[in-house]
């Protein structure tokens, strides 16, 4: 059974919590959405064998609203708090997305806190693309509003064929986003800290156990991007999906839950 804990003290936020079965920890950490209901599938499959720990972001979700974050590092800072509140000693941290640079932070500034790491869907620095995207998503935020900008999102992270089959129409689908939207002013800063994050030098100095796992028709963090992960971390392993877009962790559920099930055992044998 999911239990919720009290609301978690990070400085000048509160973050809220949930928790899922026993043994080593298993950290989720959700990307620039940043709610921990992004993790759903994955909480069912691994509580029988980790205790599972979700969280949301500061201001989004269930989350109060807090002063804002506009960096990366920011971010791990909450993750670090969190963990010290929960007396946390050490966890399995799989991030995906902004979660993934969350997490590589995470094993630069304290790797005697990361068992192993896996990043999914992620990235070391941005390319001009990359950029590019971004910088059209905020000029969507800000242009077209939170409706518009949360639609196009959801276009950009899901394959084709994933929302032909299950076409929930576009107001079931901004209606569900909005539920943990933190704002305006605040996704300005989290896409902000998105597009500066930059860790491509230092990741060569990570020494815990790392997996990379990602699709291969993911548009917005593309296969060149998970190789890149894969060849500048020390000994990391890297899995690709043939399908799933960047989402995959929810339109191909069972095969990535599969997949990183394995990745965890291969990293930390």
């Amino acid at each position: 059974m999911r239990s919720s804990v009290p609301l978690i003290s990070a400085g000048d936020a509160e973050l809220y919590a949930e928790e899922r079965g026993e043994g080593e920890v298993l950290l989720l950490v959700a990307g620039l959405g940043g709610s921990g209901t992004f993790w759903r599938n994955q909480v069912e499959y691994f509580s029988p064998r980790y205790r599972v720990m979700t969280y949301d972001h500061r201001g989004v979700g269930r989350s109060p609203a807090a002063p804002l974050h506009n960096s990366v590092s920011e971010m791990a800072d909450d993750a670090l708090a969190l963990m010290d509140a929960l007396r946390i000693e050490t966890a399995h941290v799989v991030g995906h997305s902004t979660g993934g640079a969350i997490g590589q932070q995470l094993a630069l500034r304290a790797p005697e806190r990361v068992r192993s790491l896996v990043l999914s869907s992620s990235w070391a620095g941005p390319t001009p693309l990359f950029v590019e995207l971004f910088q059209l998503r905020r000029k969507i935020l800000l242009d077209a509003g939170a409706e518009s900008y949360l639609f196009s999102g959801t276009l950009l992270v899901t394959p084709a064929w994933a929302i032909e089959d299950s076409y929930p129409g576009r107001e079931r689908i901004v209606a569900e986003r909005l539920k943990v939207f933190p704002g305006v002013e605040a996704e300005l800063g989290r896409l902000n800290a998105v597009m500066t994050h930059n860790l491509r030098e230092e990741i060569q100095e990570i020494r815990v156990p790392t997996g990379v796992i990602s699709a291969k028709d993911d548009v917005l963090t593309p296969p060149g991007m998970a190789r890149e992960l894969a060849e500048r971390i020390p000994g990391a392993r890297r899995v690709m999906l043939p399908e799933g877009g960047h989402f995959c962790t929810v339109t191909v559920a069972d095969r990535y839950n599969d997949e990183l099930a394995r990745l965890l055992r291969e990293i930390n044998t």
